[in-house]
């Protein structure tokens, strides 16, 4: 049984059993259901605690406890553009609108107008043609296999591509008309060539205008060479174009006493000797004189490898053959050493008479100057008998020479080459040069000196018979002196048993004279005594105190 409005609600214990009481929702009195939210109070009920008609916080009424009010609804503001997209629409209450099969348009979709005839001559089918695909031409019409399966279509559908789930898509040429067709498929024609005119101008002159076109640049071309030509040829008188420079025969008369006919005799006995002595190494020049393979030199040239384990000397011929040598004697007293080489048949040189020689005579050098084979030099005999010291760095030479002076090129390399008279003979052994180079490193300065053949001959000749030279040795120690009237060489010392103590020379006498060969300083006097062998007896022309003596002295 409800309650009448406004009767309140009795309290627990007044009539009301407590075993069915229960808990209330708020707005909810007993016996009577709270209102929804948002409805009308029923008339005559008090408003729920929290409502518009009881305000919020108010105090309850016969006692009860305070209740919540409800929470305020919220609704959100909704956006023009989609209530268009999803809302009903204008006059519509219902799920569907009854006018939706009226045949108007569907709201929100624009129908296009129909597409322009080019794209539909482009993109569409040809006239009359049943195709849906357009194929690539050529390709024949695709059999469709047979469907095992029921079709949802009719049986003359399955073979449109359209509707064909399996047909390949094809790129093709675009759609063309029948006669657009038959014309690209058909062959090309030949057309008329075209012309240089039409290539060149397009037809856009005249053949008139190109003939007079020619002729002008051909009357311009001979005009500008002209020009050119008379302006080249006043513009640098110095040159002629039609010179033309005579020509002689060739002077092949080459008569005997020639330096060509020499060279060509000469030069095949004339060797280059190298010299190898581990990193170190030298060269010279060398002179077949004995068909054995004998070949004469300088000793300077050599010695450097003497008494070293891995020394290796080689002989290089005119025609390039290389053989190895092998030292048979050396004389460290006159620069001379002889080498063997095994060759056979090989081209010896004619040994002439270095004593015949007099100044002014033509003489040829020939040896490997700064290594170059080969080499012949010409010049004439500027002195004899001049008494030159030979000693060099690295070698054991001390010797004094009585040598052949030439003008003749004689340069580092020439040691050892021949020194040859104009009929071809050889006349001296080229040995050394005079300088103005720091240290003898520099060029001929047309100073060069050769040990005569006479003496070479002699030396050479014993080295190869006895392996050493025994040379005539007078005993005494001399330097250069000179009084003004005349020159000589003064003893310093007198060596004891020597030839000119047992001939009685004594300290301070001055030697001026060996036999026939006069003496001027102290080199002439070794060069003298060097001319005598062992044993021979020899007259030494000396002053002593202001006297000339003359002693017989035995050489030992």
């Amino acid at each position: 049984m409800s309650q009448q409005p406004g009767t309140p609600a009795p309290g627990p214990g007044a009539g009301e059993d407590p075993s069915a009481r229960r808990e209330r929702y708020p707005g909810e009195e007993q016996g009577r259901t709270a209102p929804a939210p948002g409805s009308a109070p029923a008339p005559g009920s008090a408003p729920a605690p929290g409502s518009a008609a009881a305000p919020r916080g108010a105090a309850p009424r016969n006692g009860e406890p305070p209740r919540l009010p409800p929470r305020p609804l919220h609704r959100p503001s909704v956006d023009p553009a989609q209530a268009t997209a999803f809302g009903r629409p204008r006059g519509v209450r219902g799920s569907f609108d009854a006018h939706s099969r009226s045949g108007l348009a569907p709201r929100g979709i624009q129908q296009l107008p129909p597409p322009p005839e080019s794209l539909n001559q482009a993109f569409g089918r040809p006239a009359g043609s049943r195709e849906v695909l357009q194929r690539t031409p050529g390709e024949p019409e695709p059999t469709p296999a047979p469907a095992d399966d029921p079709v949802l279509w009719e049986s003359g559908s399955v073979r449109d591509p359209w509707r064909d789930p399996s047909a390949a898509a094809v790129l093709g040429p675009p759609a063309t008309t029948a006669a657009e067709a038959s014309a690209a498929t058909s062959p090309p024609t030949a057309g008329p060539l075209l012309s240089a005119r039409e290539v060149l101008f397009g037809r856009r002159v005249h053949p008139k205008a190109l003939a007079l076109l020619g002729v002008a640049a051909l009357v311009v071309s001979i005009a500008g060479g002209f020009i050119g030509r008379v302006t080249a040829e006043e513009g640098n008188p110095l040159i002629n174009p039609d010179v033309t420079l005579a020509e002689v025969q060739a002077g092949a008369d080459r008569p005997d006493g020639s330096v060509a006919a020499v060279a060509q005799r000469v030069v095949p006995a004339v060797v280059s000797v190298e010299v190898r002595v581990g990193a170190q190494g030298g060269s010279g020049s060398g002179v077949v004189i004995d068909g054995n393979g004998y070949v004469v030199t300088n000793n300077h040239v050599v010695s450097m490898a003497v008494d070293t384990p891995n020394a290796e000397i080689s002989a290089v011929f005119h025609d390039g053959t290389r053989a190895p040598a092998r030292i048979v004697g050396r004389d460290v007293k006159t620069d001379l050493a002889v080498l063997k080489v095994e060759v056979a048949n090989p081209t010896v040189a004619q040994l002439g008479d270095s004593d015949s020689l007099a100044v002014g005579d033509q003489v040829i050098a020939i040896g490997s100057p700064l290594g170059l084979a080969g080499t012949v030099t010409t010049g004439i005999v500027s002195s004899v008998h001049r008494p030159v010291r030979l000693a060099g760095e690295g070698t054991d030479t001390n010797a004094v020479i009585d040598a052949i002076q030439t003008d003749a090129a004689v340069n580092p390399g020439n040691s050892g080459g021949a020194l040859v008279d104009g009929n071809g003979a050889v006349v001296g052994i080229n040995s050394a040069i005079r300088t103005l180079g720091a240290g003898g490193e520099g060029g001929s300065i047309g100073l060069g000196f050769a040990i005569p053949i006479d003496d070479v001959r002699r030396i050479a000749q014993e080295l190869i018979r006895t392996g050493h030279v025994q040379h005539a040795d007078l005993g005494v120690n001399a330097k250069s002196v000179s009084d003004g009237l005349a020159d000589g060489a003064q003893v310093q010392n007198v060596q004891d048993g020597s030839a000119a103590a047992s001939a009685g020379i004594a300290e301070g006498d001055v030697i001026i004279e060996v036999g026939d060969r006069e003496v001027r300083s102290a080199d002439e006097l070794i060069v003298a005594v060097d001319r005598h062998r062992v044993g021979d007896t020899v007259p030494v022309t000396l002053v002593r105190q202001g006297r000339e003596l003359v002693l017989d002295v035995t050489l030992h």
